[in-house]
């Protein structure tokens, strides 16, 4: 504790480097997506966030009016991240291996999105706009291999629950095998595909 405290003060003391507005918003977001991403929303306060960035409050405030305001801003940015990562509105080969890169790159701000910001009820409208999407998506694309009804409806809704978890699963655990790591998640979507099929022609 001795030791995190001279280090907060040391980086409220030090001199600031000069950066430009958009640079400095965007240490802000990186401070902000760390430290939100080891504690959660409430128990991240802005000084956490002021000593994450070695900056002082008052320089947040230049940037973002609060602290829920900071909060929406690193949701939308890895929001954005991930949809121009992932691509459109098709769910092939590639939206799996795509995922994950996305995963990779910024493994804080994916967790926020879809792990801390669905138990936060402020902030929950980003999360079920993305979940209904997905499972739009995902139907529009099952449509061809499972008809329309509730089996179809059942995948839609398990696919993208399943592949966010398995996302989240395989950074959790480090990251393994990152080569086949979208085969193997494959795999998986492809059992609930077929599980879905199997059920349409067993069904009395």
């Amino acid at each position: 504790m001795a030791a995190q405290s001279r280090k907060a003060a040391t980086a409220r003391t030090a001199p600031v480097k000069r950066m430009r507005r958009a640079e400095r918003r965007e240490q802000i977001l990186d401070a902000a997506t760390r430290a939100f991403a080891r504690a959660g929303f409430a128990a991240t306060s802005l000084d956490d966030i002021a000593d994450e960035a070695g900056l002082t409050r008052v320089m947040l405030y230049r940037h973002f009016e609060s602290k829920a305001d900071l909060y929406r801003a690193v949701l939308d940015r890895a929001c954005t991240r991930l949809a121009d990562a992932v691509g459109g509105d098709t769910f092939d080969d590639d939206s799996i291996p795509a995922l994950l890169r996305a995963a990779s790159a910024d493994p804080e701000g994916f967790r926020l999105l879809f792990r801390h910001a669905a138990r936060e009820p402020d902030f929950r409208d980003l999360v079920d706009s993305l979940t209904a999407a997905s499972r739009e998506i995902t139907a529009q694309n099952l449509t061809q291999r499972i008809p329309a009804g509730p089996w179809l409806d059942w995948a839609a809704r398990v696919i993208p629950a399943f592949t966010l978890e398995a996302v989240i699963g395989w950074l959790d655990a480090g990251q393994p095998d990152p080569e086949h790591a979208a085969g193997r998640i494959s795999q998986a979507v492809h059992g609930i595909i077929q599980a879905a099929q199997t059920s349409i022609v067993t069904s009395p």
